[in-house]
């Protein structure tokens, strides 16, 4: 079992939650008037408000304590300096130095990699550049103004959540589409809607083997052939974010049209990389680079400042506080801006795929709980679906709710009730509302008696919920990209804290190998080697397609 809860720090944070942790926020505001400036703080055009989560001072020193404790700042450097963190892959993790441009600072092995992202970099720009200048254009010649990006989970999460954020900063007559899942219907109602000789297909695939991402590839390039195409003009309208010279080659696509990227990009973290080319051909390359500039602001914080100020790590220590010590398994992004509406998607793999692990380092089961289940809507969507369950459930489910104080779209007072809301659900959350006060507005409202009696529990709201709120003055590339770096460091900060491995994802393997070996029998063959539920499926749904 992990050695976490030996250590004393741990055993201080325990006993702390039967105390502390059970204490009423709206009774720590109240005997606490400086509690929003204690706890809150700003970097990276980002302001974050973290005084109604269910900490109080000893807590908060506790938290400091035991992450000093278990060397997050020894991890983060390590992280940094290239050294292999990702220890059952023998991996080093550097996304960072994929939105630096600090030369000597990023090594793997004793290499400096800046001049390899140099060279991809300027690579991307230049194709940018060629495609929306019109000097890059389909085999007939004419320009190539809509992209199709095909790829699944971090080729796919990540810019699609990016270029739906960034839509106001879009260039005009430009299209992009992402077709991630394998179901037919994801790639036929896509192909509905393009010109084949306006068309770029970008195919997102490290080992460019994936079985959904080439299953795509393949349908993608059929249907090209089919619409008058020729294999000589593949090379216009098909290129490659991948690191498999020789597949990429034998499906057709000249090399030179293959945008590299490295073993120390996790798919996750990805968008930073040649997987971020769709980003840029949608919203420019200026865009783009904002993007990487904003997310290299938070790292710098994530790297300089101490534990005590240091955001993403807090709000990483104070994520460990609810899931481990006060027992809270789920973990809502509520984004009050529409543009965000893809964020929890993108939030739920860097999370829980990275952090939805049972065993330590060292391959020692855990005996605490890890990683939140996440989900999220856009405000206010989700006040009209599942706001109920959070308010008056019997779960505690911490919130994290996000806004820009300046909307894109300053469409009458719209933006004003959004904020409206953005506000008030923290608020309802933190303080509740009492049976006194729940029987006083009733009493207003003309009500006594047994009509009292029969409805304020009904009405009692216990409060109590914590809530983390974060701010920026306006959606733009910078302060998307230091949203989502802060998420990531977040992340990582609970991972070393748990003693889990955030950056392997072995459990989403497993379900590929049983695919693979299941297919040929959908096709005809025996169902063998199954439990009786599966290959009773397996011949169910053959009698159903006639076979």
């Amino acid at each position: 079992m992990s050695s976490r809860p030996t250590l004393p720090e741990w055993q201080d944070l325990q006993d702390l939650s039967e105390s502390d942790g059970q204490r009423h926020l709206r009774d720590l505001f109240a005997e606490d008037p400086g509690r929003f400036g204690r706890f809150s703080g700003e970097a990276a055009g980002l302001f974050v408000d973290y005084s109604k989560t269910r900490i109080t001072s000893r807590v908060f020193e506790g938290l400091v304590a035991l992450g000093k404790a278990v060397g997050i700042e020894a991890r983060r450097d390590a992280m940094v300096a290239g050294e292999r963190i990702n220890v059952t892959e023998n991996r080093a993790v550097l996304h960072v130095a994929l939105r630096d441009t600090a030369k000597g600072k990023y090594l793997v092995d004793g290499v400096d990699v800046m001049g390899d992202i140099q060279t991809v970099l300027s690579r991307m720009e230049e194709f940018c550049g060629e495609v929306h200048n019109g000097t890059r254009t389909g085999a007939t010649g004419k320009p190539l103004t809509t992209v199709v990006n095909i790829g699944i989970g971090g080729s796919d999460l990540g810019p699609v959540m990016v270029t739906e954020a960034l839509k106001p900063y879009d260039i005009e007559g430009r299209r992009t589409f992402f077709v991630s899942n394998v179901d037919g219907t994801h790639m036929a109602q896509t192909l509905a809607q393009l010109d084949p000789e306006t068309t770029l297909f970008v195919i997102a695939s490290k080992t460019f083997t994936t079985q959904e991402t080439m299953t795509n590839a393949e349908s993608a390039k059929a249907w090209y052939l089919e619409k008058g195409g020729t294999e000589a003009g593949i090379a216009n309208h098909f290129i490659a974010l991948s690191t498999n010279e020789e597949a990429v080659s034998a499906f057709g696509i000249d090399t030179e049209n293959m945008f590299p990227f490295w073993d120390w990009v996790g798919g996750r973290y990805s968008l930073w990389s040649a997987i971020g080319l769709p980003i840029a051909l949608q919203l420019g390359w200026d865009n783009y680079r904002a993007l990487l500039d904003g997310a290299a602001a938070m790292d710098r914080h994530f790297e300089a400042a101490p534990l005590e100020e240091n955001l993403p790590a807090l709000l990483g220590l104070i994520g460990v506080w609810h899931r481990s010590f006060l027992g809270m398994a789920t973990n809502a992004v509520l984004p009050y801006d529409q543009y965000l509406h893809r964020l929890p998607a993108y939030l739920q793999q860097a999370d829980m795929e990275s952090n939805g692990k049972g065993v330590t380092l060292s391959g020692a089961a855990v005996s605490y709980p890890t990683g939140p289940i996440l989900f999220g809507e856009p405000g206010t969507n989700g006040q009209h679906a599942f706001y109920q369950l959070i308010h008056q459930g019997t779960d505690v489910i911490p919130c994290d709710f996000i806004a820009p104080a300046q909307s894109h779209n300053p469409l009458g007072d719209h933006h004003e009730k959004l904020l409206a809301n953005f506000l008030a659900q923290p608020e309802a959350l933190m303080r509740g509302k009492t049976v006194t006060e729940v029987t006083t507005d009733l009493q207003a409202e003309g009500l006594e008696g047994h009509e009292i009696a029969d409805l304020a529990n009904h009405k009692v709201f216990p409060g109590n919920r914590p809530t983390v709120s974060i701010l920026m003055e306006k959606l733009t590339p910078a302060t998307l990209g230091a949203l989502i770096a802060l998420y990531e460091h977040r992340i990582f900060t609970q991972s070393v804290v748990w003693d889990i491995n955030a950056y392997d994802q072995w459990g989403v393997e497993q379900g590929k190998v049983l695919a693979k070996s299941i297919l040929p029998e959908l096709k005809g063959g025996e169902a063998t080697r199954h439990d009786a539920s599966t290959a009773g499926l397996i011949e169910k749904i053959k009698a159903m397609r006639g076979m």
